[in-house]
């Protein structure tokens, strides 16, 4: 058998040296065939019925496996001497049998269920890309591989026996057609720019014409890159190598060659056709490959401003609107809309009238946004001299703002609220302007409708209130105003009847009590009134001044009814009454009015709670209600924070009832003002009468209409206040964690061992991560935290010991980071500890240095947790475990927070169920978003990215896309596009990947390139400047200021005109920083007449000193309260002293007992705490394992994960509200005797609840209920019915209910045996045996049946 296989190896190889022989010398043929064919039938054209495909062996012929190593050209040309029948025959079957392999999803994945051995082909193998091109062939007509040559004036081609030579040596790999593409792209480049452009002398181009005239391109090489091609494997190059030698020539033109698949529209347009056929829509959205993603990135706007306006319509360019809109933001910030920013202080007198943020500044900012297309964190960072008054009020996190002037402090990183605020009301009045314009469009077409359906003198009057709504319309100036002119041409111009086309069913409409009134003439009555709602509003509002006196009636207002009665109103009363209903209507519609009342409620009303009879039970004073259920008058200026959220949420459970009034005196002063604007003066009897009528009149409209309609906008303008506050509070936790650097040793990147605690199933698990977070080693140890003393129990610790001392001898970490989630995590930390300390002492002189002083931290595992079972995790990190990669994410976290939270900001989202604020259920997803992109925008544009470096590590690209200018689609394409090209070693180099000059211009000042990643073995020269964030457009500042300085410092003459004395200032600059840190830089702008250039050199001062210096915090080890929260679960709200909690005994000592909370925190019970009347019986008697008690917290020991409880009855009863968290000033508890007794019952069913204890019990006579439950349940069943249900003396007891008589029961005891007290499953769960007094049993049909018998 041997011999046998060793002869047919030799006839293997034979084989090989055979082929080898057959292409050396079919290449030299193939190339003096193709050098005559060029030469003497140049111009001669092939004519062809029909479009040429790929050849393909054909299928009788193919008996070996198609490995792009055996040459199939001797087919191709027995096809050239077969006639042309023969040819269209062969090809046509050739097209048949290659349609065989083209199979639908749906037809792989049948064979695939109905055959186990099948296999479809891989997206990687040589015959699938074959097969795949010929479908792109036989879809798109002219392949890609073709030259441009070979194609005649039909679109026909056919491709040489060179080309067919070279791609059967090279492969079909599809890189070289993403290189071509991005080649032709890079010469494409140009032409958009233009040849002026400042930075076209980095784009190398050079075009030249052949012999024919036609274009020849050349391009430059870099002699120090490598040989090999991307699109090339390096099997093929070395294999090609020893056949024919050097091939750079060939090489460069395979890179270089044009991709003349772009050339043919119609089949770019069938290829992406088919992609959306091919992929569901939701996996295109996820990957930014739709129609919408790729219009977004074909255009030179910001990302973000493109969205934007995808709502809001195209910004305004003119000058007349940029000041109207910067008005009207001004006078919101004035207006106190945005609170924070009142708060803060941005107001600088008391009257309120004046802001330190600058109209003029407010505008320059627009017309930055608007006419040039900047983004926010490049007008932050580079345009701040524009509209400085922005940026003096904001709030800094840590120093004073002086500190940020001074070079021998580090910068530290700014949030820009007014920015984001600014921009945030910019939206907001561009959706206000446009609902303004559709309305008023929707106004003209209502009214044209009327003109041909009522009288000349209903159009009279239509036509008086048609024009005061549009005129009410256009100075509108809020939502809510806009509101209220809508209502009144809705009360005007009640929408018509539709027309309904024959066999269609009407719609039922409904008359409101207004149109009744209307459609019986009643108008006419209500003008007798006095003032119309238009006239009045105006006097109220003091729009206008004081009218002529109004003139009574010389009838009655009964006189005048009387000759409008009807079938609907039969008497004068019923008239007046509906003419009334129509005043008060039109009062209460009139914009005027509404915006006079509007004001004078939300300034004066307070607010007032009070608990139910089921909020008084529940809410105790440690309950998430606490705090609002007593409050009094508070007003509504009061909310600044979330509290309102509280209210509302504590009204829906019906917990507490909540009023909204206006006080009584303000009440009384707004109605005696409103008459005083409406009665007439007249005295007598029939004026009386009238004024009567006007007094009903307004008593109607503000008690029924206006009040209550203010009432219902307060609620809405409470939650819009308490919402901002608590997405401004949402954002400053996640601002707080990603402004964290990242973890540092001696000034280095370290290396992190991530540690994840596992219960066994997953076991623990080490990860080792390198200084990048790429993962060098995984080790799991499921027996390190092993706690039983047996000898395999101590015997598998000791072999785990063993082994991560031997896992982190191998890879010396810097810092162990411990993921905290439970207090069995607590011992893990001292296990790890002691294993370090043991390997310091064992092996000082090997790895005891390096070992000595790696610390052991704690890491908070809420965003792993996340990243675990988000979908960009299985992108990176495919093959891993879950626990795995939640450590190698706990441990880049550690490295980089602003990387590893920017990764769960994809398509995914994953961000937002990070537990920031135990209210954000209270805001929805996309305005959480907008806050996690408004802070991400900020950190990630001042921390910067390096490019070169996130080429190799694609985590690190995760912020590319909160880059200013950039977004997901943006940022998607140009790391595809860096990806290809390896590294940059300029940044204009960016233009060359796809950014259209104003998209550079935003991103380029934050991106960092410099000498790392692949650039790291390069001797390319990178400018210094790009490793700063000075924007190339200030470079010429830099180096004049870095050739002042460099000028002042030498000794001897600097020339100048040397061209590298740019470069030697600049690193003379970098190597001294000295010399820049003396310069006074308004005494250096003014020598230069830069004034208006003071905040950009120093920027330029800042980074010529230190380049892209990392301006976040550093890092620091969580602190003893911080540990706790993370591995209890609690916080200080849900366990502190005084709090009640349930707790399961699991052991019971004659002195004290230790139990178990929820969160697992050990507990400590007493024997003194345990009963007021403290007997010598020791707790053994008094208390077993599994026994559920309710009990208050003593005391907590955080550093020992521990809390001390005592179950007296005295401790119960008092209330611990002292110190427990600060009171509102409206505050007002009102206690009722009388309310208490009658809610006694209440109490003690609610008690009855808490103790109640659900069990996992499948039984007829089961039923989980309380005693009361059981009761009510018995009550109407026979005598000598029962009910199983739990006890209130936990979950080793259950308690039979047997009803004996109708009102009388019977309450047994039932003692549950053979449970596991440690596992709370266990206990849930029915004993093995059942214990009735002296009885026992096995089952509880047994139980039944001894009760019965």
């Amino acid at each position: 058998m041997a011999r046998k296989s060793r002869k047919s190896k030799q006839e293997g190889d034979f084989t090989l040296i055979l082929i080898c022989i057959y292409r050396v010398f079919f290449f030299h043929f193939a190339l003096y065939l193709s050098i005559f064919i060029f030469v003497y039938i140049d111009g001669i054209e092939v004519e062809v019925d029909e479009m040429v495909e790929p050849e393909y062996v054909d299928e009788d012929d193919d008996e070996f496996e198609k490995d792009g190593f055996i040459v199939d050209d001797l087919d191709e040309e027995e096809d050239l001497a077969d006639g042309d029948d023969g040819k269209q025959k062969k090809r046509r079957k050739k097209r048949e049998s290659n349609k065989n392999y083209l199979l639908d999803e749906d037809e792989y994945e049948l064979l695939e269920d109905n055959f186990p051995g099948f296999s479809r082909p891989k997206l990687g193998s040589e015959n699938y890309k074959r097969l795949k091109k010929a479908r792109m062939d036989a879809d798109e007509g002219p392949s890609m591989f073709f030259d441009e040559e070979e194609y005649d004036r039909r679109g026909r081609a056919r491709r040489t026996a060179e080309e067919k030579l070279k791609r059967t040596i090279f492969g079909d790999d599809d890189g070289s057609f993403l290189e071509d593409s991005a080649d032709e792209q890079l010469l494409n480049e140009d032409k958009l720019l233009g040849e002026e452009d400042e930075m076209a002398d980095f784009i190398v181009d050079e075009v030249e014409t052949d012999e024919h005239g036609g274009p020849l391109r050349k391009a430059k090489v870099d002699k120090k890159k490598s040989r090999q091609a991307p699109g090339v494997s390096s099997s093929s190059m070395q294999g090609a190598n020893d056949i024919f030698g050097d091939l750079d020539d060939l090489l460069i033109k395979y890179k270089l060659e044009p991709a003349n698949v772009s050339r043919y529209d119609e089949a770019t347009k069938l290829k992406e056709k088919k992609l959306e056929d091919e992929f569901e829509p939701i996996i295109l959205s996820d990957k930014y490959m739709t129609k919408k993603d790729d219009h977004i990135r074909k255009i030179d706007i910001p990302e973000r401003i493109q969205i934007s306006e995808e709502s809001t319509g195209p910004r305004p360019t003119d000058d007349t609107s940029i000041h109207r809109e910067s008005d009207w933001i001004l006078n919101q910030l004035r207006m106190g809309m945005v609170p924070w920013l009142v708060k803060g202080g941005s107001r600088t007198t008391e009257e309120g009238n004046e802001l330190s943020i600058l109209k003029d500044d407010v505008k320059r900012f627009l017309e930055l946004i608007h006419v040039e297309k900047l983004d926010v964190p490049f007008i932050a960072m580079y345009r701040k001299e524009e509209c400085n008054s922005l940026f003096k009020d904001q709030e800094l996190h840590e120093g004073d703002e002086e500190s940020q002037h001074t070079s021998d402090q580090k910068p530290i990183l700014r949030w820009h609220k007014v920015l984001w605020t600014i921009l945030e009301l910019d939206r907001k009045w561009l959706l206000f302007q446009k609902r303004k314009s559709a309305l008023q469009l929707y106004y003209n077409k209502r009214f044209e409708e009327e003109q041909s359906i009522y009288d000349e003198t209903r159009l009279h009057l239509d036509q008086k209130f048609f024009e005061s709504i549009t005129k009410s319309l256009k100075v509108a100036e809020t939502e809510r105003e806009i509101d209220d002119v809508d209502s009144k041409f809705n009360l005007h111009f009640p929408p018509g009847e539709v027309v309904v086309e024959k066999g269609e069913f009407k719609r039922p409409t409904r008359k409101s009590q207004y149109g009744i009134c209307s459609e019986a003439e009643l108008r006419e009555v209500a003008s007798k009134f006095g003032y119309n709602s238009e006239e009045f509003g105006l006097r109220i509002s003091l729009e206008q001044m004081r009218m002529d006196e109004l003139e009574d009636a010389k009838e009655t207002p009964e006189e005048v009814a009387s000759r409008f009665t009807c079938a609907k109103f039969e008497n004068p009363q019923a008239v007046l009454k509906g003419a009334r209903h129509m005043a008060a209507v039109e009062i209460s519609c009139e914009p005027f009015v509404r915006k006079h009342v509007r004001r004078i409620f939300m300034d004066n009303a307070t607010l007032s709670t009070s608990p139910t009879a089921e909020g008084n039970v529940d809410i105790d004073s440690r309950h998430q209600f606490a705090g609002i259920k007593w409050l009094r008058d508070k007003p509504l200026t009061k909310f600044e924070d979330a509290q309102w959220l509280l209210i509302q949420k504590a009204e829906e459970e019906k917990l507490i009832e909540v009023s909204i009034k206006l006080p009584t005196p303000i009440h009384d002063q707004l109605i005696n003002d409103a008459r005083d604007f409406y009665l007439s003066g007249g005295v007598s009897k029939s004026s009386q009468l009238w004024n009567e009528q006007r007094k009903q009149i307004l008593k109607d409209a503000f008690d029924d209409f206006l009040i209550p309609s203010m009432e219902k906008e307060a609620r809405a303008l409470l939650i819009s206040r308490a919402k901002s506050w608590l997405l401004m509070e949402y954002g400053r936790v996640l601002w707080n964690k990603v402004c964290v650097a990242p973890y540092q040793k001696k000034g280095l990147a370290p290396r992190v061992l991530a540690c994840c605690w596992g219960p066994g199933r997953p076991a623990t698990t080490f990860v080792m991560l390198d200084s990048f977070g790429e993962v060098l080693d995984v080790l799991y140890a499921g027996s390190l935290s092993v706690r039983g003393q047996s000898v395999n129990d101590q015997q598998r610790k000791k072999n785990d010991q063993q082994r991560i001392v031997k896992f982190m001898a191998d890879h010396l970490p810097d810092v162990v980071v411990l993921g905290a989630v439970n207090v069995p995590c607590s011992r893990l930390k001292e296990d790890i500890y002691e294993i370090i300390c043991k390997m310091v002492e064992d092996n000082s002189r090997d790895v005891g240095h390096n070992m000595d002083g790696v610390s052991v931290v704690y890491g908070d595992e809420s965003l792993p947790r996340l990243y675990e079972n988000s979908h960009i995790s299985s992108e990176q990190l495919q093959s891993r475990s879950g626990i795995v990669k939640r450590a190698v994410s706990l441990g880049r976290y550690l490295q980089n927070p602003l990387a590893m939270a920017a990764t769960l900001c994809g398509s995914g989202k994953e961000i937002l169920s990070w537990k920031l604020s135990p209210l954000q259920s209270f805001i929805t997803s996309d305005e959480k978003y907008g806050m996690v992109e408004q802070v991400m925008v900020d950190v990630t544009n001042q921390v910067g990215l390096d490019v070169n470096l996130a080429v190799n590590h694609e985590w690190l690209f995760a912020p590319l896309q909160f880059i200013s200018g950039l977004g997901p689609m943006k940022a998607a394409s140009l790391q595809r596009s860096l990806v290809r090209a390896g590294c940059i070693y300029s940044r204009k180099d960016l233009l060359n990947h796809g950014l259209g000059r104003r998209v550079f211009i935003n991103a380029v000042g934050f991106l960092r390139v410099r000498g790392s990643g692949n650039a790291t073995s390069s001797s390319q020269f990178i400018d210094l400047l790009d490793d700063t964030r000075i924007h190339p457009e200030s470079y010429s500042l830099a180096q004049e200021l870095a050739k002042d300085i460099y000028r002042a410092d030498a000794q001897d003459d600097v020339n100048d005109d040397d061209d590298d004395m740019l470069e030697t200032a600049i690193e003379h600059v970098r190597e001294n920083p000295n010399l820049l840190k003396s310069l006074e830089v308004d005494a250096y702008a003014k020598s230069k007449k830069r004034e208006t250039k003071k905040d950009t050199l120093s920027l330029i001062k800042q980074e010529l000193i230190h380049g892209f210096q990392d301006w976040r915090r550093e890092y620091v080890e969580p602190s003893q309260d911080e540990e706790f929260c993370m591995i209890s679960g609690e916080t200080e709200n849900s366990l502190a002293e005084g709090r009640t909690v349930r707790v399961t005994i699991r052991r019971v000592l004659p002195q004290r007992a230790i139990c178990n909370l929820e969160s697992g925190l050990s507990g400590m019970l007493n024997k003194e705490d345990y009963s007021d009347d403290c007997k010598d019986d020791d707790l053994t008697e008094r208390l077993k394992e599994g026994d559920i008690l309710t009990c208050k917290i003593k005391s907590i020991a955080k550093d020992r994960y521990q809390v001390f409880l005592s179950c007296r009855e005295n401790d119960m009863k008092s209330d611990w509200t002292e110190n427990s968290q600060a009171m509102d000033p409206y505050y007002h508890e009102v206690r009722d005797t009388s309310v208490s007794v009658k809610e006694k019952p209440c109490k003690v069913k609610e008690l009855a609840k808490k103790l109640f204890k659900p069990r996992m019990i499948v039984h007829p006579r089961f039923k989980n209920v309380t005693i009361d439950e059981a009761l009510e349940l018995l009550s109407e069943k026979e005598l000598g019915e029962s009910i199983l249900r739990p006890s209130s003396r936990g979950p080793s007891y259950l308690t039979l209910t047997l009803k004996v008589y109708n009102g009388v029961y019977a309450h047994k005891d039932i003692l549950e045996g053979g449970k596991d007290h440690t596992d709370i499953t266990s206990l849930l769960h029915l004993g093995k045996t059942l214990k009735i007094g002296e009885d026992v049993f096995t089952d509880l049909d047994e139980v039944s049946l001894s009760l019965r018998i």
